[in-house]
């Protein structure tokens, strides 16, 4: 598929037309029939949507971070059908499919939209694609000028085209979840052309020139702003940014680097839906989290495997959701191991707003009967 040349009839699979319209005014009305629909569908009712008001639900609302993924028989089929994982992302029949696989075998409180952080430099016209086994490549960033916003939302059309189709295909009690990653976080990737955990590049950019790195925080909170209220107007109904190298930051960094830019555009997407919930992911940042909590006006704050549950809810308060922290090896293992972790998880957030999730991504050696096991165990935590 051409990017920024999308079509979709997924408001209206049977009308003759919709296959002819572009996929933003296909959104629009997507988003004014939504609108519709939430006259008449309770969406508090959803348990996440409870969760993210400040509410204790029981049993505890869950789904995982990476839980459309390798792990699954049927995810890798469908993956052997795209050439490469960017054009898994934007073909949007695949990436539907992909994100409900997981909804189908599990029944997950929400489905999270299948696609990437890095769609965003590829929107900007820096070039991206994934080595197999090895993980993202980018060009070199030669200038920051180079970047352009305007073709942010033509260029993820396709990715909006999921969301919709999405959003009129899931079940009534299942959560929709768009996201992108934060502008530290892509920002590394940006400048080091490869992923990696110690940010050293663009660190350098931030020491060496820091206008042009502030240039690029910039341009990246204006472009990931745009996004998320586009999947907000496609469907999505609740939006989580993935500030995955937060551990990267220098503490005296952390407010500027990380913590303004996502309150601005958190403050963005307010602008223009100001009830869509939030949920902000600093991975390594536990020091940082009252920071995260207070400044960023999040609904909720997911919690990685290196802090205990207790902390952060000292941290953040009483009213603000905590998500996570199982740990993505105990899943793996199962047993003993598993059992001990849910229940632990579940004994210090009970009578607390809390989501259940990993405090990471879920690795692709995870056996498929252990997150049966984990669900058992949280939706009937008696047994």
């Amino acid at each position: 598929m051409t990017l920024g040349t999308a079509r979709t009839g997924a408001i209206c699979p049977k009308c003759p037309h919709a296959n002819h319209l572009p996929t933003s005014i296909l959104i629009s009305i997507n988003e004014l029939i939504l609108g519709v629909c939430l006259n008449v569908i309770d969406r508090s009712e959803k348990p996440i949507l409870k969760a993210l008001q400040g509410v204790a639900v029981q049993p505890t609302p869950v789904w995982l971070m990476r839980q459309a993924g390798r792990y699954l028989p049927e995810y890798r089929e469908i993956r052997s059908r795209a050439s490469d994982f960017l054009s898994l992302c934007f073909t949007p029949a695949l990436a539907t499919e992909v994100t409900l696989q997981p909804i189908r075998r599990f029944d997950f409180d929400a489905a999270i939209l299948f696609s990437d952080i890095l769609v965003i430099p590829h929107a900007l016209g820096q070039r991206v694609w994934f080595v197999e086994g090895e993980g993202p490549r980018l060009e070199p960033l030669t200038s920051i000028g180079s970047l352009k916003l305007t073709r942010i939302i033509d260029a993820l059309s396709p990715v909006l085209e999921t969301v919709a189709t999405l959003r009129s295909q899931l079940p009534q009690s299942t959560t929709l979840i768009g996201f992108a990653g934060a502008p530290w976080t892509v920002a590394t990737y940006m400048t080091a052309g490869r992923g990696g955990e110690d940010g050293n590049a663009a660190l350098g950019l931030a020491y060496r020139a820091p206008r042009d790195f502030q240039a690029l925080i910039d341009t990246l909170v204006e472009a990931t702003a745009e996004y998320l209220i586009a999947q907000v107007r496609a469907g999505a109904e609740v939006l989580q940014i993935f500030e995955s190298w937060a551990g990267s930051i220098p503490a005296q960094s952390m407010d500027d680097f990380s913590v303004q830019p996502i309150k601005r555009i958190i403050a963005r997407v307010r602008q223009s839906k100001p009830d869509v919930p939030v949920i902000v992911f600093p991975r390594g940042a536990g020091a940082h989290l009252a920071r995260y909590a207070g400044e960023t006006h999040a609904n909720a704050i997911s919690i990685d495997t290196n802090t205990p549950l207790t902390v952060a809810r000292r941290a953040v308060g009483t009213k603000l959701a905590l998500q996570g922290n199982l740990d993505p090896v105990a899943l793996i293992q199962g047993g003993e191991a598993l059992r001990n972790a849910v229940r632990t998880i579940l004994h210090e957030t009970k009578d607390t707003p809390h989501i259940f999730n990993l405090g990471h991504g879920i690795r692709p050696e995870t056996p498929v009967a252990h997150v049966e096991e984990m669900l058992r165990l949280i939706r009937n935590p008696s047994a």
